[in-house]
């Protein structure tokens, strides 16, 4: 079974769904039929690599008390999936380089070193403070978690996989996909944002069902 996750790394429902995902995956038997592919999606196509303050961002773009209003509400809900929010610390940075990274980490090393990638650099972003716009930091990130340091700098330094991004993006858009995560199951059922485990698990084990049934 093929989930494609359309989702950015400054999102926080983005890393809350991941981990509810993987929790409900630990529930099935059948776990290891699943892969993972991350697709790149621009919470702020505007942002640039030199970092902004979030609170301010939030504030402008959603009204004043949005920025507290997400602390307030995402700080509890992380806690319980074992994410230490850090609102405090984060910045608002571009995040096109770290998915041409998470792009190539795809081709380099499966899903697998992929979700290793966009692991620590929803980390390093929420519960570190990290500028993941920097690209030597982005080569650091791609080494701690088994990826080629180097490689990874040279992929960020040259612009490589740009037109995948671009191409993930013009895919959100074909699918009318307006937020994230949006988690699409073998190209044919979208489920829409962080749902709690126990929708997860359901909808999965039906999908499966499905699929075995009707070839879905």
């Amino acid at each position: 079974m093929r989930i494609d996750i359309w989702s950015d790394v400054i999102c926080p429902w983005c890393y809350l769904g991941k981990r509810r995902l993987e929790r409900a995956m630990e529930r099935l038997d059948w776990a290891d039929e699943i892969e993972i592919h991350w697709r790149a999606y621009l919470l702020d196509p505007t942002a640039t690599a030199q970092p902004q303050d979030l609170e301010a961002s939030l504030n402008r773009k959603y009204g004043p008390g949005a920025f507290a209003g997400m602390k307030q509400r995402l700080g509890a809900l992380g806690e319980a999936e074992g994410i230490g929010y850090n609102f405090d610390a984060a910045v608002r940075v571009s995040t096109f380089d770290a998915h041409r990274l998470l792009a190539w980490a795809w081709d380099d090393a499966g899903a697998a070193g992929q979700g290793a990638l966009k692991e620590r650099l929803l980390r390093a972003y929420f519960e570190e403070g990290t500028n993941v716009a920097d690209a030597s930091t982005l080569a650091r990130l791609a080494g701690e978690v088994g990826l080629d340091g180097t490689v990874a700098g040279e992929i960020v330094a040259a612009g490589a996989y740009r037109d995948v991004v671009l191409a993930d993006v013009q895919a959100a858009l074909d699918r009318e996909i307006t937020g994230v995560p949006a988690f699409v199951v073998q190209d044919r059922l979208m489920i829409p944002g962080a749902q709690d485990i126990d929708t997860f698990e359901n909808v999965l084990n039906r999908v499966r069902v499905r699929f075995a049934e009707k070839g879905f």
